[in-house]
């Protein structure tokens, strides 16, 4: 799998300007129930949209991900999940180490925006957590349990309450913010101002 937009940006603004990636928890349904609910339902719900509509929005955003190397399946997803269990391993994940988290990250992205499958089914989670080179056997044991949840809830709340209400949003050094799926140029153009470095000299043909 490519990397991720921040990560195709600090390719390019290597070695002058490194950067340490970390995902932090946020649920775009936090009350969804654990049988999800059908896709079209929950977004006509929500934004009142049409099927029409929602097909021409799946369009957008399948054509901005096969810009970047990821591929969004074109029938979008069928259920909406709750993913709160899926937070909880990646709080654990960055515990252990963060390149699993970000291994996870990505496993799980896949998992549910291109093969369909379900990320609260804990068969699904204990896979892509082996996957992403993390202790299937602790994962089990993390979802047979409410280990994390108090923590994961806090560090949502923490995001939240410094104004955090929608994704992607990217948040450099504790400081600075980029909000919404911006180009990988916007994100280099970011990092080499908040870091200090010249940008690269431009040769004019």
């Amino acid at each position: 799998m490519r990397p991720c937009l921040p990560e195709a940006a600090l390719r390019n603004v290597a070695p002058e300007v490194s950067a340490e990636l970390r995902f932090q928890p946020f649920e775009l349904n936090p009350h969804m129930p654990p049988e999800g609910q059908d896709a079209y339902e929950h977004l006509h719900q929500k934004y009142g949209s049409s099927r029409e509509q929602q097909a021409q929005a799946r369009e957008a955003i399948r054509a901005r991900g096969a810009a970047v190397g990821f591929t969004f399946r074109p029938e979008g997803r069928s259920r909406i999940y709750n993913t709160f269990d899926a937070h909880r391993l990646l709080h654990w994940a960055e515990r252990e180490d963060v390149a699993r988290q970000v291994a996870l990250k990505k496993a799980l992205l896949k998992a549910c925006h291109t093969d369909g499958e379900n990320p609260s089914d804990p068969e699904v989670l204990v896979r892509l957590a082996q996957e992403a080179g993390l202790d299937p056997k602790r994962a089990r044991e993390i979802l047979q349990s409410d280990e994390f949840a108090a923590e994961t809830r806090e560090r949502e709340r923490l995001y939240t309450d410094a104004g955090i209400h929608s994704v992607p949003a990217i948040i450099i050094n504790n400081r600075h913010l980029i909000s919404g799926g911006q180009p990988v140029e916007v994100f280099e153009r970011a990092l080499r101002q908040i870091a200090g470095a010249a940008p690269p000299a431009t040769a004019l043909a």
